[in-house]
C-alpha cells in the first residue's frame, strides 16, 4: 500500500442527545505501525473507532480507511475485535475462526486450514476442536482475535483487547499483535491499560472528554514530565537533605528528585565530598502512566471512574 496513511480522519464529531461524545478528533495512522488510542473510560475511544470503521456515521468530519472513500468499501481488508466479544458457543474453536474469515470473503476450506495453523502458532492447538463454551474467557478472546486476522487483513482494529485477560494471555496477545506488524499489517487499538501501550505502540493519541489531548510517540508523551533521579547514600542522615535539589523526597532508604538541567554530576560531587557516598543511583524517565495522568488530569480520571 503506497498511501501515506492507513487511517486518516479530521474533525470527527459524534453527538448523543445534547452531548458531544467525540468532539473534533483528528487521527492519522501511518501504515505498518502499532497505533494506540488511549483514554479513561467514557473518553470516546470506542465511538471514534466505530466511526473510523464506518459502523456509525459521524455528525461532522471526514475519514478515509485504506484509501477508501467510505470505510465499508475496505471492510474485507480489515480485521476487527470489538469491545463486546461474541462467538457462537456451540462452534469449535477452529470453525469459529474460519467462520469469521468467511464473513470477510475468505473461502471456507482455506479458513479452516489457516485456523488450525493460527491456533498452533499461538500454542492453542490443543483447543482447536473444543467448543467455545468449553473455553476460558481468555482463550475464547484469543480465538476471536485469531478470527479477526485469519484473512490476513491490512488493518487490524482492536477495541480494549487486553480487558479481562490474565498476564499469560496478555503476553500471548502482545505476541500476536507484534507478529501481525511483522507481516506488514497496521494495528490500531484502544486501551486504558498504559503498560500494554507503553510496550507496543509506535505512536498514540490520548483522548479525554471526546477531545485529543496528545498525539505522538511514547517517548514524546513521557517527555511531558521531567526525568527523575533516584539516589541511595552509603551513610544516610538528616543533613543530606540540604545537599539535594529542592523537590527531593525521601523514599525508603533513598531520595527521589528531578534531574537538574545541568545534569547529576554537580549533586553527586557535593554528596561524595560530604562523605555520604553512593550506594545506588538510577535515572528514570517518566512512565507512560504518569504522563497519561498529567495530560488527562486527575479530575477527568476521577470523573470517568
Amino acid at each position: 500500500m503506497g498511501s501515506e496513511w492507513a487511517v486518516r480522519a479530521s474533525g470527527l464529531v459524534k453527538r448523543f442527545g445534547d452531548r458531544n461524545v467525540v468532539d473534533g478528533v483528528d487521527v492519522a495512522v501511518p501504515p505498518g505501525t502499532i497505533y494506540g488510542v488511549l483514554g479513561p473510560n467514557g473518553a470516546g475511544k470506542t465511538t471514534t473507532l466505530r466511526m473510523l470503521l464506518g459502523i456509525i456515521e459521524p455528525d461532522e468530519g471526514e475519514r478515509t480507511l485504506l484509501d477508501a472513500a467510505h470505510p465499508r468499501e475496505a471492510s474485507d481488508r480489515v480485521g476487527y475485535l470489538p469491545e463486546e466479544r461474541g462467538l457462537y458457543p456451540g462452534m469449535k474453536a477452529f470453525e469459529a475462526i474460519a467462520f469469521m474469515g468467511a464473513l470477510r470473503g475468505l473461502d471456507w476450506g482455506t479458513g479452516r486450514k489457516r485456523a488450525r495453523l493460527l491456533l498452533e502458532d499461538a500454542n492453542l492447538g490443543h483447543a482447536a476442536d473444543s467448543k467455545i463454551k468449553k473455553l476460558s474467557k481468555g482463550m475464547a478472546q484469543l480465538v476471536q482475535l485469531l478470527g479477526s486476522v485469519v484473512h490476513d487483513p491490512e488493518l487490524l482494529v482492536l477495541d480494549e483487547p487486553f480487558s479481562g485477560l490474565d498476564p499469560v494471555n496478555q503476553e500471548r496477545l502482545e505476541a500476536m499483535i507484534l507478529a501481525q506488524r511483522a507481516r506488514g499489517a497496521t494495528i490500531l487499538f484502544s486501551t486504558h491499560v498504559m503498560a500494554n501501550a507503553e510496550r507496543l505502540c509506535d505512536r498514540l493519541t490520548i483522548i479525554a472528554g471526546g477531545k485529543v489531548r496528545f498525539e505522538g510517540t511514547v517517548d514524546e508523551a513521557r517527555a511531558t514530565l521531567p526525568i527523575r533521579a533516584r539516589y541511595m547514600p552509603h551513610h544516610p542522615d538528616a543533613g543530606i537533605r540540604a545537599l539535594l535539589p529542592a523537590d527531593a523526597q525521601e523514599e525508603g532508604q533513598g531520595w527521589v528528585f528531578t534531574l537538574p538541567p545541568e545534569g547529576i554530576e554537580g549533586v553527586l560531587v557535593k554528596l561524595i565530598d560530604a562523605g555520604y557516598g553512593i550506594s545506588g543511583l538510577s535515572i528514570e524517565p517518566a512512565r507512560l502512566h504518569d504522563a497519561f495522568v498529567r495530560i488527562v488530569g486527575r479530575d477527568a480520571l476521577e470523573a470517568a471512574a
